[in-house]
């Protein structure tokens, strides 16, 4: 088993160096990409890849994202400006919220224009609420993606909202959705 994570460790750092283009790019060099999501209600971030664990929350979630393309440990990635807002309805209309935020996202594995990846990055909410008691709040997000053609691509994707257990509450947002991306 050591010997396949080794072997699989080093097909994924040396692979993508060897690509002449950056998979979720392409020749292009900038992108605006809309997200849209689903609430998988609160709790961890293990929540994220564990669709056992989903439950289905009145909670929709918006992202607004321009990104441009870079390198990260020689891996395809790029960096995010991200606008989102999330929306709680019925009688959790007080778990909305509205933020900005700054995000890497690094395609790990990437083959035939299908690449999967992770993201993180820091953003900042307008509102407390009864999940997370602070405006500062960390995004981590799960994705799998394809590069249609030279100016679309497609991904589905899952993101957790917290804290870091900074303040005493933290349950954390989670949502699982999909994007459409425009490259120029």
């Amino acid at each position: 088993m050591k010997k396949i994570t080794f072997l699989f460790c080093l097909l994924t750092l040396f692979y993508p160096a060897f690509a002449e283009n950056n998979v979720m790019f392409g020749k292009k060099t900038n992108s605006l990409t809309l997200y849209v999501a689903q609430s998988t209600g609160s709790g961890t971030l293990f929540k994220l890849i564990n669709p056992v664990l989903w439950d289905i929350y009145p909670q929709t979630f918006f992202m607004a994202q321009y990104s441009q393309p870079m390198e990260f440990f020689r891996l395809d990635s790029r960096l995010n400006l991200n606008i989102t807002q999330n929306f709680g309805y019925n009688n959790n209309s007080n778990l909305s919220f509205f933020s900005m935020g700054i995000s890497i996202d690094t395609a790990i594995l990437q083959y035939n224009n299908w690449y999967t990846g992770i993201g993180i990055g820091p953003y900042m909410r307008d509102n407390l609420d009864r999940w997370v008691d602070s405006r500062l709040v960390f995004g981590e997000k799960f994705f799998i993606g394809k590069s249609i053609n030279e100016n679309w691509n497609f991904e589905i994707f899952t993101i957790h909202f917290s804290n870091g257990n900074f303040t005493k509450i933290n349950k954390g947002f989670n949502f699982v959705g999909a994007s459409v991306g425009y490259k120029f």
